[in-house]
């Protein structure tokens, strides 16, 4: 085995220590540097304005009939003229009681079926999971719809609603007979 000399050993140990030297002091002055970039910017901030305050306001309408309301509706009908068409029509039906379906608007509703009861004709009407049975001249839906015919696929229905001038007419509604698709 041949000896070690000493002296490129020692050589090779002075050149480590001298680049371990020169790194040190270049990250000593990357650190330098970098502090004095902190101190040196400092960012702007605009403060924030102050939040407008809101005053309430007092409502002083409360002796104003509602818009929506049906007293409206019946103080509007008072003041037309008895003798228009439209009128009589309406009038006719806010005098009578209103049945169950008349809260339920038409679009919830689907006609299921159809029964014969002694020659008359009764459909199926389900409104959520529930089922009605439903006859001519009974109402449905939330436009004064009074049912005129139910056939095997329809249910064929009046209603009564306000045109753009703000006149009553009739219009024909039909509730067509869904057929249930089993999943």
């Amino acid at each position: 085995m041949k000896p070690i000399h000493p002296v490129p050993l020692g050589s090779a140990l002075g050149l480590v220590l001298l680049l371990a030297a020169c790194g040190q002091t270049a990250q000593d002055e990357i650190r330098q540097w970098m502090a004095e970039q902190r101190q040196a910017v400092s960012p702007q901030v605009e403060p924030i304005p102050e939040p407008t305050r809101f005053v309430p306001q007092a409502y002083g309408s409360e002796s104003v009939l509602p818009p929506f309301s049906a007293e409206k509706l019946f103080v509007a009908l008072r003041s037309e003229s008895a003798s228009g068409a439209g009128s009589a029509l309406i009038r006719a039906e806010l005098n009578r009681r209103k049945e169950p379906l008349e809260f339920i608007p038409l679009d919830a509703m689907s006609m299921v079926g159809l029964l014969d009861r002694r020659g008359r004709r009764v459909a199926l009407v389900r409104v959520d999971k529930l089922l009605y049975q439903v006859g001519v001249g009974q109402y449905l839906g939330q436009n004064f719809g009074r049912v005129m015919k139910i056939s095997e696929h329809e249910i064929a229905l009046r209603e009564i609603v306000q045109d753009a001038a703000g006149d009553w007419v009739e219009r024909p509604v039909t509730l067509q007979l869904q057929e249930e698709t089993r999943k």
